[in-house]
């Protein structure tokens, strides 16, 4: 398909659509299942009720009028795009934004791509020998993000679908209370998930697994550190949390580097995404419930911003 004509029915702009037409090139893309073992599939991987109705209905079917051609081609070139980069470990940007307001189709695109992936992902698992209950763990990550987009009213999926291909191209496994993403110069990336407290005991058993995890299944890569970039990192939440707290002890593991404002997110979207999953509420009509709840809150009407930090430790 003509990539100016693509752009244009899809109404975004062209040059993302020629990346996607660029990085895909001729390579193979992968089928759907089959829609009758789909809902088997989406219970596996932990999607909500509310949310698989809507990934049914949609399901696209040969002659479904949902499915326009421009949009089977990004599924397919999405979908190919992304398993061309099988075992890599960056963040990848699977396609476009898409207007999701026009439909089902258009707003589950890249969920339809991820669970096009899921076969060859799961071979890659095996080849590595991932255990089952890793795989399906790591992969069933896809329905607490769609609750969260749900719950977002729909903010939360132009970085969700770009985090979601780590999981479909073997770059992230969930040990535990925490997420552990492969990567370059030597050091595990840490992810938190919204998955109940983060307590020591629960993090020290993840951190245990992940150090007999990594030399077993991906002999081949040397790690000698952790390392996490997050807002939950701010010494600043020091002013307002107790030494005891879960999330100051979390902190205290790590030595920060120097805070940076350019080329890292914005402090304040992200407490405001992963405290209250809201980009939108005035403050003032936000939940004070929690200590950390009151600390955002508190510190942003001060007229302080928050920060996204990055520290390690040894492994």
């Amino acid at each position: 398909m003509d990539v100016d004509d693509v752009a244009g029915r899809l109404g975004v702009p062209v040059e993302e659509v020629d990346r996607v037409h660029r990085l895909a090139g001729d390579r193979p893309s992968a089928p759907l299942p089959a829609r009758a073992d789909a809902p088997t599939l989406l219970d596996r991987l932990a999607v909500r009720p509310d949310d698989a109705a809507e990934i049914l209905a949609a399901w696209p079917d040969p002659g479904s009028p949902l499915w326009t051609p421009e949009l089977r081609w990004l599924l397919d070139r999405s979908t190919a795009l992304v398993r061309a980069d099988l075992g890599g470990h960056a963040w990848l940007a699977p396609g476009p934004a898409l207007p999701r307001d026009r439909g089902p189709a258009w707003r589950h695109l890249y969920v339809y791509a991820y669970l096009a992936l899921v076969d060859a992902v799961r071979a890659y698992h095996r080849d590595h020998d991932v255990p089952d209950d890793v795989s399906w763990a790591t992969l069933a990550d896809l329905g607490n993000n769609l609750a969260v987009d749900r719950r977002m009213n729909g903010d939360g999926w132009p970085v969700m679908q770009s985090w979601l291909t780590l999981h479909v191209r073997g770059g992230l496994y969930e040990l535990g209370r925490l997420q552990h993403q492969r990567g370059d110069g030597g050091a595990i990336g840490l992810h938190i998930p919204d998955s109940g407290p983060l307590t020591p005991e629960a993090v020290d058993a993840s951190l245990e697994r992940a150090r007999a995890f990594f030399p077993r299944h991906f002999p081949g890569e040397h790690y000698t550190a952790f390392s996490c970039g997050s807002w939950l990192l701010d010494p600043q939440l020091r002013e307002y949390l107790p030494e005891d707290s879960n999330i100051i002890r979390f902190q205290r593991r790590f030595t920060l580097e120097p805070h940076q404002e350019q080329d890292t997110p914005d402090g304040d979207v992200e407490v405001l995404r992963f405290v209250f999953r809201s980009l939108s509420t005035p403050l003032d009509r936000l939940p004070r419930r929690t200590a950390l709840q009151r600390a955002v809150i508190d510190h942003m009407r001060a007229g302080r911003h928050w920060q996204w930090r990055q520290g390690r430790f040894p492994m």
